[in-house]
């Protein structure tokens, strides 16, 4: 095991000769075996090796006994020992979160301050093949997709440095074997007898049987983690290249997509994007986030329906309209404004939708070509020009038509997002007649050109 040991850290290139590597040790025959194996190379390598403890204090005595056996074993092979106790049922009750959670985070955070404490390269815990089978089934179950049903990887980054799990290539069995072939007396932790968690319910009745069918059955689904792993990078690849053309606004807590473009996308590519936003919009990806979520929106978006809505966990809402589709956490409506606009200047609109120039020109042959320019005649000013929202019932004469139309159906017509109507510009003057929807539509209001006695012009930059 010690040979084959070393092949699997040159192979995978696990750690670097003269590191200083931080192992989690807990005194169960997993992280035992790996501190020992790691002792057994240390001078051939010249490692420096820290072992850390926590003691979760679920078990009272039992679990204290298990801190000194851990500092003694330490004592008696000259490794450096870094060992606390944390109350964590404590700090479970005070953040609302269960036993496992808690502990996962309060045993996390230790490691992360004995890293700094040493300036280690490298946090290396014990979790082997019989762990990973059980972690790929049971998020197989819970739903989750892409790189997440590979399991655990070997090495990835963590903290300023790596987390490395050294023993995923062998089974429990040659764990304990080891153990005994070199007198280790690991401790067995009970409640890793107990049916309450999910993982050891697994171990119980779903590996146990496959061990049976295969004895050998971690190194297939080791061989399976590593084959999709390697499938996923070069996917994520092509995934990241197809979404830059795709994505059409990337912010802080919003991203907006083209939906024609997204939907041309074959179906892997497809839920691999929608995956590469959720993971630049959430800070940590929700538990209860799953395949689920992304196949009812690649339907929400397949559909003919022109618009539609989703609530994923975390506060994140995903809103389809016309032909874009937005995640966002900004719930509330855009805010309502109405602004004097002066002659000249340039206002900014609220909501982060461009600004509007206004300037009087009194040279002649200025033409308003496109939706962006306006021109006001001089003589038909009435003052004050006003940029606001929009207000229920607007109606606007439009240019080149006879009688109004709402305003409502010309974003209709338009295809223009519902999210982005609410806080949409629209100028109106001193009589209350709707002159124009910058960028969108104009009324019967506009001059041809500037005449006599000069004209407003207004600009629309978004």
């Amino acid at each position: 095991m010690l040979k084959n040991f070393e092949a699997i850290v040159q192979k995978q290139q696990l750690f670097e000769d003269r590191s200083t590597i931080v192992v989690g040790v807990s005194g169960g025959p997993d992280s035992l075996a790996l501190l020992h194996l790691l002792y057994q190379v240390r001078e051939k390598m010249n490692l420096n090796i820290v072992a850390a403890h926590v003691d979760h204090m679920f078990r009272g005595e039992q679990s204290e006994d298990e801190m000194h056996f851990v500092i003694n074993f330490c004592k008696k092979y000259q490794i450096t020992c870094e060992a606390t106790q944390i109350n964590v049922s404590a700090y479970a009750k005070t953040r609302k979160i269960s036993a496992q959670v808690a502990a996962r985070e309060c045993r996390y955070h230790f490691f992360t301050e004995v890293l700094d404490k040493y300036q280690a390269d490298y946090l290396a815990l014990g979790h082997h093949g019989d762990d990973q089978v059980e972690t790929i089934l049971m998020r197989m179950v819970r739903g989750s997709t892409g790189e997440a049903l590979a399991g655990m990887k070997m090495k990835r980054p963590y903290h300023n440095g790596f987390l490395i799990r050294p023993l995923l290539a062998y089974s429990k069995q040659e764990i304990l074997d080891y153990c005994k072939e070199n007198e280790l007396m690991p401790r067995f932790d009970p409640s890793n007898e107990k049916s309450d968690y999910t993982r050891n319910r697994f171990r119980k009745h779903v590996l146990s049987f496959l061990k049976q069918e295969n004895p050998l059955v971690h190194e297939r689904f080791r061989y399976f983690s590593e084959t999709l792993l390697e499938d996923e990078s070069y996917l994520q690849v092509l995934t990241e290249e197809s979404m830059n053309k795709v994505i059409k606004r990337k912010e802080k807590s919003a991203v907006e997509m083209d939906i024609i473009r997204f939907l041309s996308l074959p179906l892997p590519l497809q839920r691999r994007g929608i995956k590469l936003i959720l993971n630049y919009l959430y800070v940590n990806i929700p538990s209860s986030l799953s395949s689920i979520h992304i196949e009812s929106l690649q339907a929400l978006l397949s559909q003919n329906h022109p618009s539609g809505s989703l609530d994923y966990p975390g506060g994140l809402k995903v809103i389809k309209s016309y032909h874009t589709c937005l995640f966002t956490f900004e719930h509330k409506e855009a805010t309502e404004y109405c602004l004097d606009l002066t002659i000249p200047s340039v206002l900014s609109i609220p909501n982060g939708n461009g600004s509007i120039s206004c300037s009087f020109v009194s040279e002649t042959g200025v033409h308003a070509k496109g939706n962006d320019i306006f021109l006001l005649n001089s003589r038909d000013l009435y003052e004050p020009l006003i940029v606001r929202t929009r207000k229920q019932g607007d109606k606007m004469k439009l240019k080149g038509m006879n009688g109004t139309k709402k305003v409502k159906d010309i974003f209709i017509d338009e295809k223009i997002p519902l999210h982005s109507r609410h806080s949409w510009p629209i100028v109106e003057d001193g009589k209350g007649n709707i002159l124009w929807i910058p960028g969108l539509k104009k009324s019967s209001y506009e001059a041809e050109n500037i005449e006599g006695d000069g004209c407003i012009v207004l600009q629309f930059r978004s």
